[in-house]
């Protein structure tokens, strides 16, 4: 479970799928679903120079986008939880 102290939340309600829009599930603080969070900053040689771009994906729209890459996701097991 994550905290979402750190987390860029969308208003008062909490964390939003940037993709479908569902609210993700938290109590008290912490975050009952995981999310894939993202952000970029863009640089250089790029036509988003000096933006810096963030969003939220639900577990369901994360796996619609990557079902579609050319390159599958490279996935790695956790000996340990921190």
């Amino acid at each position: 479970m994550k905290k979402i102290d750190n987390i860029k939340t969308s208003g008062e309600n909490g964390i939003c799928c940037n993709s479908c829009g569902k609210q993700l599930k938290f109590e008290n603080g912490i975050l009952k679903e995981d999310a894939f969070e993202a952000t970029k900053e863009w640089g250089y040689f790029s036509e988003r120079d000096m933006e810096v771009h963030h969003f939220n994906l639900c577990e369901e729209c994360y796996d619609k986008l990557i079902s579609e890459f050319q390159i599958p996701v490279e996935v790695r097991k956790k000996l340990e939880a921190l």
